[in-house]
């Protein structure tokens, strides 16, 4: 029985999962995103409950992270092919850097409606819908009476209950600069939270010594650098996916000052590979290797 139980659960977090991504993805021309960017500038578009709520979420860590977080830089992202490692040539990066602006982004929840201000302007939830996805799936289970699990989408990950062991979830935080795919920087033990990270090892070239990765800086156009990844731990996956993001933009101090204020835990490793932890996790986190640099914020 108790098997059946586990099966139908996991379907349907599966189909969950589909269900969502139908309407989140940026490249499927048939999603409610691609909807949306195209009638940019020229009508709203009535959206699910879905797609309001994380563009209100997405607005709300566009406003606490003073528009660091912004769905809007996929206008930019755009003419960046990380599969062949070409940049934008600077004008198309000044032509379209007006089109950013999350503020562009007209939410009406009475009419559940999206307009975006500019034509041209594109939204990219790749920095918010990962988590997001991490929660309904979590809801999901619960429902089907899962006492306890770890739900990972991507680097998204969202930990409920405890093991059958009766012990917390164990999750690994990657070394951003390891040759190895799996090389795991930090452990900490997670229970009924999610945590996010994001890296500039994730979608990224190197072109005449310099990285570029998909982590734009709303301001330049131009990859963000003063870090090399961001974690932040929270109650809610959409939240901790998007401050991870917004806080790697911020860097360490200015993004500090952010976990901070809302609550958070969080791990920065800055640019030149030192640690920034919240003063909260200290304890509850274990170093993999003998790290020297290592900041208390």
């Amino acid at each position: 029985h108790s098997e059946n139980r586990a099966e139908h659960a996991i379907n349907s977090a599966f189909s969950e999962i589909k269900r969502l991504e139908a309407l989140f993805d940026f490249y499927s021309p048939d999603s409610e995103v691609s909807r949306i960017n195209k009638h940019a500038g020229l009508s709203r578009v009535t959206v699910s409950p879905d797609m309001l709520t994380v563009l209100e979420r997405a607005s709300f860590v566009s406003e606490k992270t003073g528009g660091a977080f912004d769905v809007t830089t996929g206008s930019l992202l755009v003419f960046y092919d990380f599969a062949h490692g070409i940049k934008p040539q600077q004008r198309a990066i000044e032509m379209h850097l007006p089109l950013v602006n999350y503020k562009g982004v007209h939410i009406d929840r009475k009419d559940a409606s999206v307009f975006l201000e500019k034509k041209r302007m594109l939204i990219d939830l790749g920095g918010i819908a990962k988590g997001y996805v991490a929660d309904r799936v979590v809801e999901t289970l619960k429902r089907a009476e899962i006492r306890s699990g770890l739900v990972a989408v991507a680097g998204d990950i969202k930990a409920f209950g405890l093991k059958p062991n009766e012990k917390p979830w164990k999750i690994g935080i990657k070394d951003p600069r390891a040759e190895g795919k799996d090389d795991i920087i930090a452990t900490l033990d997670l229970k009924d939270m999610a945590i996010s990270t994001s890296g500039d090892y994730e979608r990224y070239f190197i072109l005449e010594g310099e990285r570029y990765h998909h982590l734009l800086s709303p301001k330049t156009g131009y990859p963000a650098r003063i870090c090399q990844s961001v974690s932040i731990i929270a109650e809610e996956g959409a939240l901790a996916d998007a401050f991870a993001t917004g806080v790697f933009i911020l860097g360490p101090e200015k993004g500090m000052t952010v976990i901070k204020e809302m609550g958070f835990d969080g791990l920065i490793i800055d640019k030149e590979g030192i640690i920034h932890v919240t003063p909260n996790i200290r304890e509850k986190i274990e170093f993999e290797k003998t790290f020297t640099r290592h900041n208390e914020s």
